[in-house]
């Protein structure tokens, strides 16, 4: 399958600033194991295989564990994942798969809401959109991981 188009070619300006709102999320009161968890679980959603890739083997290199990777897609049955893990996961799920409801379920919010302060939720709203628009800019101009 052949990359459509290489969309940080033709607007770079619109990358840099998607640059800068990925460090600005990294740079947040949100773990970085949790980041790159909700990463990974809407990438394996949303099928996208560049971003899967991606945050498999940056998670790897940051120490996190076979096992966890492994589990990401199975979260809900696996044992090796945090309870705020878990939320962030649950929320990651509902706002990746948004147009099935038309919503975000309160009890999924509020579960999220006992582990991360309001600004670490918005963080985390942030980080999931951010993600769903990588996985769909990727899809969508078919971009494959590197061999």
């Amino acid at each position: 399958m052949s990359q459509r188009v290489d969309v940080s070619k033709h607007v770079p300006e619109i990358y840099r600033h998607f640059f800068a709102v990925e460090k600005l999320l990294h740079d947040s009161e949100v773990p970085a194991a949790t980041l790159e968890l909700v990463k990974l679980r809407a990438s394996q959603i949303n099928g996208c295989a560049y971003c899967v890739d991606m945050h498999s083997r940056d998670m790897k290199k940051a120490g996190e564990s076979d096992e966890r990777l492994w589990m990401v897609a199975a979260w809900r049955e696996a044992t090796v994942f945090t309870p705020a893990e878990r939320a962030a996961l649950a929320l990651t799920e509902e706002a990746t798969r948004i147009a099935d409801r038309a919503l975000v379920p309160d009890d999924v919010w509020r579960r999220a809401a006992e582990f991360y302060s309001e600004e670490q939720l918005a963080v985390l709203v942030v980080a999931i959109a951010m993600i769903n628009t990588w996985n769909r800019i990727n899809v969508t101009a078919r971009v494959s991981p590197p061999v």
